[in-house]
């Protein structure tokens, strides 16, 4: 049977219906009902070709909340009928040290959803059954999808850097990452303050999780929040003071980054003198993606969430690309 989709035939086209046979479904693969897919800046990247890495006809779409409805013959952790989601990844190794390990995010030979396949933007998407997440059943599907990307983003940093609950931790941008990562941080139990060059998103930010919030578009604010962080998460994409940022840090702090920033730059001596380390993260792994959900389950985490019809496809791309929403715009599956 073939899979209908949302597809652009060259990079900025128009998303039109596309209808394309899978082929025989591996034994290891599963098929998922999409019922939502969440909408992200890397399927703008995907659908532009920002990175040389699409090839068209193209489906995006990597934030996928849906339920399995076929399986190959040697899946058994997972039922017909289960409700699952998909994130960037589709595929890895499961051989090299880092899938042994446990850090298959970090396989040099694991497959992205929408690299060189085709996504969620349809109304069914196949996955290596390893990267087929359960989700809790009180989590609502249709804001679940922005976990699987924008969620894992700004929590597996948490988990890889060790942060405490006792922590003092920054989040620099309160966007579509930024917003969730102030929920994941608070509920840690750590003492957030948040960065942002919108004084206007005090409120919203601190309703979130923040405890403390530093206009910078203020020149001297950072001055002001000088060696009191432990751990600074950058979740935007710009060229920052980084030197400035980097004194926010504690003896010993780290500065992290999940947005990608042009580049990164700082004098050595302040790093050695104060134990200051810069790092920075691809997604997480299978089993961080669960904890993430359980985590989100307890404690009753969500991102904030436009819903629109997957029909409307075009006009949220355009929200997204001009707009650029500090909400995530998630997509429900409408073909008939």
């Amino acid at each position: 049977m073939k899979i209908r989709s949302f597809a652009a035939k060259e990079p900025k086209g128009k998303l039109t219906e596309f209808e394309y046979d899978p082929g025989e479904l591996g034994p290891d693969e599963v098929e998922i009902q999409v019922d939502y897919c969440g909408l992200c800046h890397s399927d703008l990247s995907m659908w532009s070709n920002d990175w040389g890495l699409s090839e068209y006809p193209i489906v995006p779409g990597h934030e996928v909340s849906g339920r399995v409805v076929d399986k190959g013959e040697l899946v058994d952790q997972l039922e017909i009928g289960q409700k699952v989601g998909l994130g960037w990844n589709s595929n890895s190794c499961q051989k090299c040290k880092e899938c042994l390990s446990g850090n298959h995010n970090l396989c040099s030979e694991s497959q992205a959803t929408i690299v060189g396949r085709h996504g969620g933007f349809a109304d069914r998407v196949r996955t290596n059954s390893l990267w087929a997440i359960p989700i809790p059943g009180d989590l609502d599907s249709s804001k679940v999808g922005p976990l699987f990307c924008g969620g894992i983003t700004v929590f597996n940093p948490v988990v890889i850097s060790d942060v405490s609950p006792t922590d003092r931790v920054g989040v620099v941008g309160i966007g579509g990452l930024g917003h969730m990562a102030l929920q994941f941080l608070g509920k840690w139990g750590c003492e957030v303050t948040a960065f942002s060059t919108s004084p206007e998103k005090e409120e919203s930010a601190k309703k979130l999780g923040a405890h403390h919030f530093v206009n910078t578009g203020d020149e001297n604010a950072l001055d002001a929040v000088a060696n009191t962080l432990d751990f600074l998460l950058v979740t935007v994409n710009a060229k920052l003071d980084w030197e400035k940022y980097i004194a926010t840090l504690r003896p010993g702090g780290k500065l992290h980054l999940v947005g990608a920033a042009p580049e990164v730059s700082s004098e050595v001596f302040p790093l050695i003198m104060g134990q200051k380390s810069i790092g920075a993260s691809p997604l997480g792994s299978p089993a961080t993606v669960l904890s993430m959900l359980e985590f989100s389950s307890r404690h009753r985490i969500a991102p904030e969430t436009k819903l629109m019809p997957m029909s409307e496809i075009n006009e949220a791309m355009k929200i997204l690309e001009e707009e650029s929403p500090s909400h995530r715009i998630v997509l429900e599956n409408d073909f008939d």
